[in-house]
């Protein structure tokens, strides 16, 4: 019997880490640790939740340290590790939301360490300890099941090795039975899976995350306004509201068809097979990383009911390609400046919002400079200066965006939260800005998807 709206929708390794963590909280304040003290937030509660966030990233930086220690180029290296360990989404999502994505970022990237140095072994086995952390990371498994598959199980020449499939399908098969074991022998399973695959929840989340739903969802808004004007007849009444309120449930369009689970599962697997079978062909280090980070992409575009912070699974891996040359740092930046933006609604306090303008300009100053002089390129034919005239257009857009996100409530007269869950509660057009956000973060995010899917298939 739960006690709390808010049940553990993780997988049983993080369950044991928030239990592992409950043992300090009950020194530090034992009413942290009690079941029925809901809403406890005395200043214990934050310093101990920020305190263990912080701590805990420690196994990212030490990730990190070792790239920068096997790397070629260590000044570019150090630029990248240090981009990644103070990214603002990390103080966004984390140190101001009390989440632990930091803690299992660095389990991913100690993941990638081991493939770039040849431990594809304890590669497989970090990355399934990962999935029973936390399994929005299943965005990223059909790239290690390949890469495993093709460089670890398989000779160059593409000959099986069984003895190596074997020790690489026990050592996975292992993690997950000492994670799913118990719920399996209590017949505890089907409620799991049922917590962690909501598939009941709509095809969007309360703030749209900028996908290219978000854009689909945009314009069924757009041809609601033009049918009710030319053909009302074709209007669906129930996606009137559906859309607009910013609310979690059953996503219904007014005018375009509806999309359900299996469309968005058929569209996944159909993009992730391209990049899959070019990873298959060139299953080195370096395609690896980009097919991986084009997976998770793919799922964050196409899947079904993908929060906003799905983006930090693009966001990290992409930076470790930041520097590789002009074409992969541009949409390092087209992308990291968008991702970033869409997490803004996520902090949505006076005080909160200047914290995360400041630090987060601040960053892309110091890290876009810092990178851009090792490798910028001017363009170098006429559709690349139109394509970079018209990305800078995109990211000076982001300025007006902000601009009016700020002044909207006060030239508006209304008197509204702006959290994304909080949204569309009241009616009117409370859910405009956040709606624009995700919107104009969504068009950056989907043109640098192509940009890097291109770079991907023609360059490795």
């Amino acid at each position: 019997m739960t006690t709390s709206e808010w049940t553990l929708d993780y997988p049983p390794f993080f369950a044991y880490f928030e239990w592992f963590m409950s043992l300090f909280a009950r020194i530090v304040d034992p009413k942290i640790t009690h079941l029925n003290n809901l809403n406890y937030d005395a200043w214990s509660v934050i310093a101990f939740q920020r305190t263990t966030v912080i701590v805990t990233e420690l196994v990212m930086a030490a990730a990190l340290l070792r790239f920068i220690r096997g790397s070629p180029d260590k000044t570019i290296q150090t630029i990248i590790s240090a981009s990644v360990f103070l990214h603002p989404s990390f103080l966004i999502v984390d140190h101001i939301h009390f989440q632990y994505n930091g803690f299992m970022f660095g389990i991913l990237l100690w993941s990638i360490l081991m493939a770039k140095e040849g431990n594809k072994l304890a590669s497989g086995f970090l990355f399934a300890v990962l999935l029973n952390f936390k399994h929005i990371y299943m965005y990223l498994a059909p790239a290690y099941f390949i890469y495993l598959l093709r460089s670890f199980c398989m000779t160059p020449q593409g000959t099986p090795l069984p003895k190596q499939f074997l020790t690489l399908a026990n050592t996975v098969i292992l993690v997950f039975v000492v994670s799913l074991g118990p719920f399996t022998v209590l017949g505890q399973l089907p409620q799991l899976l049922s917590r962690l695959f909501p598939f009941t929840r709509g095809l969007n989340h309360a703030y749209w995350a900028p996908n290219a739903w978000a854009l689909v969802t945009m314009l069924d808004r757009v041809l609601l306004k033009a049918a009710q004007i030319f053909k009302p007849e074709i209007i669906n009444g129930a996606g009137i509201q559906s859309t607009s309120r910013g609310l979690v449930g059953d996503t219904v369009f007014a005018v375009i068809p509806n999309v359900k689970p299996i469309h968005t599962f058929i569209i996944t697997v159909a993009f992730q097979l391209i990049w899959l079978v070019k990873l298959w062909r060139v299953p080195t280090y370096r395609s690896f990383v980009c097919a991986l980070t084009l997976c998770g992409w793919t799922s964050f575009m196409f899947g079904w009911h993908v929060h906003e912070k799905a983006i930090m699974l693009v966001l990290v891996p992409l930076s470790l390609m930041a520097a590789d040359n002009q074409a992969h740092f541009r949409t390092f930046v087209l992308t990291s400046v968008a991702g970033i933006f869409s997490l803004f609604p996520l902090l949505f306090t006076p005080s909160e919002t200047l914290i995360k303008i400041v630090y987060s300009v601040i960053w892309g100053a110091l890290v876009f400079s810092g990178l851009s002089r090792r490798v910028y390129e001017p363009p170098s034919s006429l559709p690349t200066f139109i394509i970079d005239i018209l990305e800078k257009a995109y990211l000076a857009g982001f300025i007006p965006l902000q601009l009016f996100i700020t002044m909207f409530p006060i030239f508006s007269g209304r008197n509204f939260k702006s959290s994304p869950d909080d949204a569309g509660s009241n009616g009117g057009m409370e859910f405009l800005p956040l709606m624009l956000t995700s919107v104009y973060c969504a068009v950056g995010l989907v043109w640098a998807f192509v940009r890097l899917g291109w770079l991907y298939l023609r360059k490795y």
